[in-house]
């Protein structure tokens, strides 16, 4: 059984979705710690009731240290509205995975997080949007992509509930991919990330 660590910044819904899913066997891993940039977020509440380590701390030598100490196997960014920087990467090349809500390339990199991304979509006024998981590397959503899955986007769709679908969506490929990661079923080569089942 793999150790995950997971950083968030907001409400920790993706953060529910994994644990729920570790809790029901369908992961064959377990949440050791849930680190956050923001003191307040309710992603720290979610991991408390859950019993599980529960930490605020905006130095990365420390979020790293944390992590090394605790012997976390995959990192996932569910929500973690902080730039990792390339000490960062190197330390978990190859597993540390985010959960990006649109078609990587598209909406995505520098400045497109949270609603700005659905608003970005509606302003542009694509007919499908989504969302990927992807390995993290050094640049901002660019690493090789895990897993996708599309969205329609309606005429009468607003940021509100066009990010209510997608999200159904995240959840859904990232406890996959998560599950993937932990049965050893993902390999790497060069861009491409291939699934071996």
């Amino acid at each position: 059984m793999l150790n995950i660590g997971v950083l968030v910044s907001g409400g920790g819904t993706n953060l529910q979705a994994i644990i729920d899913e570790t809790l029901a066997g369908n992961i064959n891993g377990k949440v050791k710690v849930v680190i956050s940039n923001k003191e307040n977020a309710y992603g720290l509440e979610r991991a408390r009731q859950n019993n599980i380590d529960a930490i605020f701390e905006t130095d990365e030598d420390k979020i790293i240290e944390t992590l090394k100490d605790r012997n976390i196997d995959l990192v996932v960014l569910a929500g973690y509205l902080k730039i990792i920087s390339p000490k960062f990467v190197n330390e978990f090349r190859n597993k540390m995975i985010n959960i990006h809500p649109s078609l990587i390339p598209s909406f995505c990199g520098k400045g497109y997080y949270g609603q700005k991304v659905h608003q970005g979509v509606l302003d542009y006024g694509v007919k499908v949007t989504g969302a990927t998981v992807h390995f993290v590397d050094e640049g901002a959503d660019t690493g090789p992509i895990i897993m996708q899955e599309t969205v329609d986007v309606r005429d009468d769709d607003d940021v509100s509930s066009l990010a209510k679908r997608v999200l159904h969506v995240e959840h859904k490929i990232l406890k996959k991919s998560i599950s993937l990661f932990c049965e050893n079923k993902l390999s790497i080569h060069g861009r491409r990330v291939f699934i071996n089942e």
